[in-house]
């Protein structure tokens, strides 16, 4: 007869040791799922630590199933949950970045809140996710872009997926995604849909060992920088220590209203995004360039957001972005 476990209080903040062992025994379905709804629902009430966010994800990261990738690779993920319906950004700036010369294990999930998310969006593309999950090693080595499919490489998720519908929020889960990248970077750019959430995700990221970071958030509670206006960013590691607001002025980028950027399904998401990759200007493309310009600070590519970004636009306007994708298509 298999035990079944108990989980600790939630009402009070756990020690690492203790959460970590709680959220081993959800992941490994040694608690019944009332209990594991009831659980989840209080840390999120009460606010998740930095330190249980850190143990969630290191217990998670021991589940994953994971691929080698080159030195100085970076990951370019947000939570998610943002309720904006935009085009797909941290997707755009995926390709872009890796253009640049930049390894990108690019993790991502299909849409939760939005009508396509990454993996829609690939796939409209013309991306094969199979293909790109049996070659994902030999894509981040040779073209220097990989897509990590979260539903392949954290088994242990599936069997909570009924359970999070049921609670019908976001919980603890939704944040730690994006610290658990399957290429195991330690470089990364992570948007959180709440301002207020960065400093403590980045504490996390701390606890971890994370070399390079930036943690963002648009002022509108978007989980990317915003290029309506103001966002706050959280940098550790190699990249600087602090927090500071960032607005698209830095990277010399014209405010535009968030409308601008609203997407459609993967088909509409995936016209647009080949409309960017050809030189198509807007809004789209000066919110890809903003974020490409973020991540290239975190992979000690770019010194400011002027720099990264007049960087990134050049891999757009060279051609080498959208060959890059068509190379990774074919491939």
């Amino acid at each position: 007869m298999t035990s079944v476990a108990l989980l600790p209080d939630p009402a009070t903040p756990l020690s690492f040791e203790t959460a970590e062992a709680a959220f081993a025994d959800i992941l490994d379905g040694s608690v019944p799922d009332a209990a594991v709804a009831a659980f989840l629902t209080e840390l999120t009430l009460r606010e998740e630590t930095a330190i249980e966010i850190a143990a969630a994800a290191r217990a998670l990261r021991q589940r994953m199933r994971t691929i080698r990738a080159p030195a100085g690779a970076i990951d370019v993920c947000g939570t998610g949950g943002d309720g904006a319906h935009s085009l797909n950004i941290s997707t755009a700036v995926a390709i872009v970045v890796a253009a640049c010369g930049v390894p990108v294990a690019k993790h991502g999930n299909r849409a939760a809140s939005s009508r396509a998310g990454a993996a829609d969006t690939l796939e409209a593309l013309g991306l094969d996710l199979d293909r790109a999950a049996a070659t994902a090693e030999e894509t981040l080595e040779g073209l220097g872009i990989a897509f990590l499919f979260a539903q392949t490489h954290h088994p242990a998720l599936g069997r909570l997926a009924p359970v999070r519908r049921a609670i019908g929020r976001r919980t603890i889960f939704n944040i730690i995604g994006p610290l658990c990248n399957p290429a195991q970077v330690r470089r990364q750019l992570i948007g959180v849909a709440r301002t207020d959430y960065i400093g403590t995700v980045g504490e996390a990221l701390r606890l971890l060992g994370t070399d390079s970071a930036m943690i963002v958030s648009g002022d509108e509670g978007l989980d990317e920088l915003s290029i309506a206006g103001g966002s706050r960013a959280v940098r550790i590691g190699a990249c600087g220590e602090g927090e500071a607001g960032v607005r698209p002025e830095e990277a010399g980028l014209a405010c535009h209203t968030l409308d601008a950027l609203r997407g459609g399904d993967a088909a509409f998401n995936a016209a647009a995004l080949t409309a960017l990759l050809e030189g198509a200007a807007g809004a789209y493309r000066d919110a890809v360039l903003l974020n490409a310009a973020a991540a290239l600070i975190v992979a000690g590519e770019a010194g400011d957001f002027a720099a990264g970004a007049a960087r990134a636009a050049d891999a757009i306007d060279s051609g080498a972005a959208r060959l890059l994708l068509r190379q990774w298509i074919g491939f």
